[in-house]
């Protein structure tokens, strides 16, 4: 005979109950979250859920993209916002609601949950409506925001130690997969594990033609021992909103009359075997902003200390973040 318990059959009341105990320390962080398919928000973490015949559960076809909140304000929400609608047009997945409609969700979201400093991160989907591969069978598409609190945008100014890095051998997803903010993210959350096996911090793509892609979450940046700014072009890679705007902040640096001033900002293919000769390398993306690497595989990049071009370069986007570029305040209720 099994040794297994008997499975209880639960009624309505016993799952939300059993989903009200079922929590884990992450869960405080999770602050709102709104739910096209409830029409509503919810504070409580046991109630942010998705149904499982909803196609971004059992099948990825789904859209999603993030925004920082910091000090209130929400950071490039526009910009985010139309890399996400680019998304979607590109997986054929039509939104419920207008642009407009659903940047006030998302404002909405953050202005519920209190939260001024974290991350909101919201995704398109072709809904609920059966387990096949066809968007027939799902009457409406579904829309979910989460907003999560986040401490680490209060501690922008303590110094960006150097990280680690290794090449990846995961096979790097090829474009129009790779240009597509989409939920298929198996191939980087291996990438994300090898690297926590290989006691680095990230793990980093390169192509099959030997050409720098990107992490598992961010892009990549060089620059060359001509102070040079490279940074590797969007043909096989997400296009970062934080990469973008990096590569405008750094035009700063062409008229800057010291050891930081840039010579050039070349955004182009960039090679595995350009990239190793290079004196600084940097990681860019919204979570981890602007943070130096100081050693890629075996080899420590220069004096195995954080670049001064890369700190140059966090200090322009923390500066941004703080009150230049594209804010938009929260009226919190």
């Amino acid at each position: 005979m099994s040794n297994v318990e008997p499975i209880p059959v639960l009624s309505r009341t016993e799952v939300v109950e059993r989903l009200s105990g079922h929590t884990h320390p992450n869960q405080q962080s999770y602050r709102a979250f709104y739910s096209s398919v409830i029409g509503g928000i919810t504070k409580d973490p046991a109630a942010m859920v998705i149904p499982i015949d909803d196609h971004m559960a059992h099948r990825g076809h789904a859209v999603f993209d993030t925004a920082i909140i910091f000090s209130g304000s929400l950071y490039e929400l526009d910009e985010h916002i139309d890399r996400f609608l680019k998304s979607a047009h590109m997986a054929k997945i039509e939104s419920p609601f207008s642009r407009e409609e659903l940047k006030a969700i998302v404002i909405r979201t953050v202005a519920v949950s209190g939260v001024r400093d974290g991350s909101t991160r919201y995704w398109l989907s072709v809904g609920p409506g059966g387990f096949t591969l066809s968007t027939k069978e799902c009457p409406r598409s579904s829309f979910y925001v989460m907003v999560v609190a986040d401490d680490k945008f209060t501690k922008l100014d303590a110094p960006a130690g150097g990280v680690t890095v290794a090449t990846s051998t995961v096979p790097m997803k090829p474009p129009p997969f790779s240009t597509i903010k989409n939920v298929n993210y198996m191939p980087n959350a291996l990438v994300k594990k090898e690297a926590e096996e290989r006691g680095v911090f990230e793990g980093i793509w390169v192509d099959e033609n030997g050409n720098i892609g990107e992490g598992p979450s961010m892009n990549v940046a060089f620059v060359n021992n001509k102070n040079e700014f490279l940074v590797p072009d969007f043909s096989q890679v997400l296009a970062g909103c934080t990469m973008k705007r990096v590569l405008a902040l750094s035009e700063k640096l062409l008229s800057e009359d010291s050891d930081l001033r840039l010579s050039r900002i070349c955004h182009r293919p960039v090679s595995e075997a350009e990239a190793r000769q290079c004196k600084e390398m940097m990681l860019v993306g919204s979570g981890v902003l602007v943070t130096p690497v100081i050693r890629w595989d075996d080899r420590v990049i220069d004096s195995g200390s954080p670049g001064p071009i890369t700190m140059a370069l966090r200090k322009l986007l923390i500066e941004d973040l703080k009150g230049g570029h594209s804010h938009l305040p929260v009226q919190y209720v």
